[in-house]
């Protein structure tokens, strides 16, 4: 056994040499990649239009392999072309040389404003790079390299693909590539030299073509001419400080209180340093020959005002500080505050004037005094100063936050009736024949949630977003609207409304903070009317209604109302803020014992003679009642109950909390019957001997269905009956009628008890925290931002910032509706607002730097403004007329002064206007000779030098040669493209 055992153990010690290798494996993975893309075989594309590299657009597609264990993204980057230019042309051509080999030649794309690097050093449309997919990995061996060029090598031998393919190789930062192409015998290896210090032979053109021609290697005696474009780029740092339009607001004139540089409810707009840091100027050689230009280490004929092409671009400053970005940024940051007023600023300053009254006889007083409280003249003393009185009694005056004066313009800017001396005349609301009314700006504050921009709402958050950022920050923020509360608390209690609200019900198109100011100012309203009203004894509407049909009184009501002057003037007098009191006269109610409700019962109408009709606002212009023929009167009706939003919410909840049972389904019918029954009631009071049909008739047309007939005698008439929901059993409605009495509007008990809601309201602005009202005011500050950008637009006209403001009010809009918006939202939105400023801040810059305002000839301006205009819209402008052109000269003397300011030690030249310095240049030859050179030097050095020569011996095809050399302070490069014929090699 153990001799037959040892054979087989001979078996597994068998090395087995087909097993692919990882370098195989990874080859095989390159190759595959290559056919799944398709980019196998040779398909040519249309020739590279003018400036296409910039304009058209580039795609790209990734994919990961991995050689052993270490990965690499495979990318394929192109140009994305009309693929009706391809069809047809996908065939493989044997004597054709590849696209890209053909690209290397094309000069209508050299040195394009925005391209990967391989593109503006190659000028190629399509190719493949390998790199480590890890940022930090990097292929640093000479080995490895020579590795991965081998495999790329043999991947495009055996797949046949012609586009280019590349290798990242060394530290990502130093971009360094090399690759090939491969077509039918033909091959283009590409190189490059990454060097920190620059050989000084290699900084000018005759030095570069040596380098070139060596590398070429061409046997050909006459060698073939050399194509040159050359660019030399110029950076201008030196911006003088009066191109910089944007003047700084004038703190000291608001500290002082006076409304100075920065007016109260208006934003601050720009950016307070210049936004444009550097413009770089490109001075273009495209086609030169070799011999037709000088360029070596002694004497160069490269001057830059004679190049043929001059192309801008504008390099902006990072994220410039721009003062309305600022402003609402900073008020943004109040909402992730979380303290509250009183631990801002201390003592709770909320606390009753009447504690510090011992004696309770003041306070009883009140109670049983029978007078009205006596409404005091607006004035300035009394009223802007109240709330600073209360709080001077807990803080020293010197403790304050916000100085005196500053508290005073805002209080008058919030409160201008608070300078008039005579009392409200009641017309708070904002001007409703405002132009602006129907405007799309006015009208923003519909998709914002906000206010509208006349509003005491919108004018309290700009004036909270400049406390913020001016006036003592957070505890300026507090003091302001403790003073705001106590303003409104001063308000509700002398009957003065508030100014800047639209007069009516909470709009719930507005932020809920506007909702409640409005809602006080109706409680307000309800609270004179019924003052005013127990005052006079005059009228007998109830107070702040206007009914359902009208508001005014017929002729004949003032006779009626004259006769019952005793009964109203009793029934007034008794009234009170107290619900429960509220209201039945024991005459009344005895006087409806006997015929109150019968009237109203289907048994047929009893004598109603005693029963006298009340509350009757006008008569019906054609209803008459059904039995008795009398006319129909409409009633003087409660107004239901003003809501806002949270209130509205509140109510949902406990309607939607009562189930669906049957007695939950009732009670929430009798809750949302209330003002039903009410206008019955006043229905019944104004009509006596009315009917359930009568009522329907007027306050639900459509529930009474009136066809004709034929009666008895032949003739046609009408008769009506109530539609079928209103017959159903035990009809919420006929219910309604029959507990019913006929009371008029003026005895019944209040729908809206003003007293609890403005005690609610007052509660409720009390207990904001400073973020609770940044957050409620944030839609209003947004809405404003979004204003101010629109106006400054409208000065400057830039299309693009047109459409980003669409795009601002579309996404604000949506985001804002929501109750609670997130955070990270809210950012974005206040990031592109900085960003419109910052765009018109630039474009402002651009004006003042190129003097558009100053142009004298329209067609100069508006070439320049559209120069302008192009600069911040595009990656690089073409100047015309290079610098022989308006916007040419401009530039050269915007260099010239700069070169003035670094190079000459005469004062006055830096500060000397540039139209004197234009004067004093002289003409350019005078310049020629002056010590002081017109441009610093360049920054920027590029060359591309193109040749076809046949390689690598005489008789082999002439392929495309091209090389491309930058040299910048920092470092050297020369990237070449060098192709060979490989038939016979």
């Amino acid at each position: 056994m153990a001799a037959d055992s040892e054979p087989e153990s001979e078996v597994f010690e068998i090395t087995d040499f087909t097993t692919a290798s990882e370098w195989e494996r990874f080859i095989s993975k390159v190759e595959e990649v290559l056919n799944d893309w398709k980019l196998i075989g040779n398909s040519l594309g249309k020739p590279l239009e003018k400036g296409i590299f910039t304009s058209g657009a580039w795609e790209e597609k990734s994919d990961e392999i991995s050689f052993a264990d270490f990965k690499f993204s495979v990318t394929h980057h192109y140009l994305v072309q009309d693929s009706a230019d391809k069809e047809g042309k996908d065939e493989v051509l044997e004597d054709v040389i590849p696209q890209s080999m053909q690209d290397l030649l094309c000069m209508n794309n050299d040195f394009p404003p925005r391209a990967h690097c391989l593109v503006r050093w190659y000028g190629l449309r399509e190719f493949v790079v390998i790199a480590p997919a890890a940022n930090h990995d990097a292929v640093l061996s000479e080995s490895k390299c020579n590795l991965l060029l081998s495999s790329v090598s043999i991947a495009l031998g055996n797949t046949g693909c012609q586009v280019p393919l590349f290798v990242q190789i060394h530290h990502k930062w130093r971009r360094m590539y090399v690759g090939e192409c491969q077509g039918h015998g033909v091959r283009t290896d590409f190189e490059m030299v990454h060097l920190r210090k620059v050989p000084n032979q290699y900084t000018h053109l005759s030095g570069l073509l040596d380098i070139f021609k060596s590398k070429i290697g061409c046997p050909l005696t006459p060698l073939p001419p050399v194509s040159i474009a050359i660019r030399f780029t110029y950076v201008l740092q030196d911006w003088q400080q009066y191109f910089w339009p944007q003047q700084p607001p004038d703190i000291d004139a608001l500290v002082g209180g006076e409304v100075g540089g920065l007016e109260f409810g208006k934003l601050p707009f720009g950016a307070c340093e210049d936004p444009i840091s550097e413009l770089h100027l490109a001075t273009t050689w495209p086609h030169l020959t070799e011999g037709i230009i000088v360029d070596n280490d002694v004497y160069s004929d490269l001057d830059p005002i004679q190049a043929p092409h001059w192309s801008v671009r504008v390099r902006k400053a990072d994220n410039p500080q721009c003062l309305l970005g600022d402003f609402v940024t900073e008020f943004f940051k109040i909402c992730r505050r979380k303290e509250s007023t009183d631990e801002i600023l201390g003592r709770s300053t909320f606390e009753e004037e009447g504690r510090e009254i011992a004696d309770i006889t003041h306070a009883l007083s009140k109670l049983t005094e029978p007078a009205p409280v006596p409404i005091h003249k607006l004035s300035v003393s009394n009223m802007v100063h109240t709330a600073k009185k209360k709080i001077r009694k807990h803080r020293g005056v010197e403790e304050s936050p916000l100085n005196n004066d500053v508290l005073n313009t805002i209080l008058l800017f919030l409160f201008p009736d608070a300078a008039s001396e005579k009392p409200l005349d009641g017309s708070s609301s904002t001007d409703s024949n405002n132009p602006l009314s129907e405007s799309e700006e006015y009208n923003l504050y519909n998709q914002f949630k906000s206010a509208p921009s006349d509003s005491l709402t919108y004018k309290l958050a700009l004036c909270l977003c400049m406390i913020n950022f001016y006036h003592g920050g957070l505890k300026g923020v507090a003091h302001l609207w403790q003073e705001f509360v106590l303003e409104m608390r001063f308000r509700w209690e002398n009957n003065f409304l508030i100014p800047g609200l639209t007069s009516g019900p909470p709009d719930l198109r507005c932020c809920l903070l506007h909702q409640k100011l409005q809602m006080l100012n109706c409680c307000i309203e309800r609270k004179k009317a019924r003052d005013e009203g127990r005052k006079t004894n005059t009228s007998e509407i109830y107070p702040g209604d206007t009914g359902k049909a009208g508001d005014q009184l017929g002729p004949d009501n003032l006779k009626d109302m004259d006769k019952e002057k005793g009964e109203i003037g009793k029934s007034w007098d008794s009234w009170s803020d107290s619900e429960e009191e509220f209201f039945e006269c024991l005459s009344d109610t005895e006087e409806l014992k006997g015929n109150g409700q019968e009237s109203g019962k289907k048994g047929g109408p009893k004598e109603v003679a005693s029963l006298k009709p009340e509350g009757r606002l006008h008569q019906h212009g054609k209803l008459t009642l059904l039995h008795n023929g009398e006319p129909l009167y409409i009633p003087v009706t409660q107004e239901p109950a003003p809501m806002t939003e949270d209130l509205l919410e509140e109510q949902s909840e406990v309607l939607a909390k009562l189930g669906t049972s049957a007695e939950g389904a009732h009670l929430r019918a009798r809750m949302q019957s209330a003002c039903l029954l009410s206008d019955m009631e006043s229905f019944k009071a104004a009509n006596p001997g009315c009917f359930l049909e009568d009522f329907v008739r007027w306050y639900s047309p459509r529930d009474y269905i009136e066809e004709e007939v034929v009666d008895e005698k032949g003739n046609m008439v009408l008769k009506g009956e109530l539609s079928a929901r209103m017959k159903i059993p035990s009809n919420m409605w006929v219910e309604a009628w029959e507990t019913a009495k006929p009371i008029p509007a003026r005895r019944q008990r209040r729908l809206f008890d003003d007293t609890r809601e403005a005690e609610k309201v007052l509660h409720y602005l009390a207990v904001q925290k400073p973020a609770d009202l940044a957050r409620h005011l944030l839609p209003c500050v947004i809405h404003a931002a979004v204003l101010k950008v629109k106006e400054e637009e409208n000065l400057e006209n830039i299309s693009s910032v047109k459409k980003i403001i669409k795009q601002i009010i579309t996404h604000s809009s949506k985001v804002l509706h929501f109750p609670n918006p997130e955070d990270k939202k809210l950012e974005e939105i206040i990031h592109q607002i900085t960003n419109v400023e910052a765009i018109i801040a630039r474009a402002r810059s651009l004006k003042a730097k190129f003097g558009t305002e100053k142009c004298e000839q329209e067609e100069e301006k508006e070439d320049l403004e559209r120069f302008v205009s192009c600069l911040l819209e595009q990656p690089e402008v073409l100047v015309v007329g290079a610098g022989r052109g308006h916007a040419g000269k401009i530039i050269h003397k915007l260099f010239v002064n700069a070169q003035r300011l670094t190079e000459s030690s005469d004062e006055a030249a830096a500060v000397a206007p540039p139209e004197e310095e234009l004067k004093r240049m002289g003409s350019p030859e005078e310049r020629r000779h002056n010590s002081v050179s017109d441009f610093p030097p360049p920054a920027g050095r590029e060359l591309i030098l193109r040749t076809t020569v046949p390689r690598p011996a005489p008789y082999s095809r002439a392929l495309p040669q091209r090389m491309y050399s930058v040299l910048t302070k920092e470092d050297f490069r020369l990237a070449g493209a060098f192709s060979s014929d490989t038939t016979f090699f």
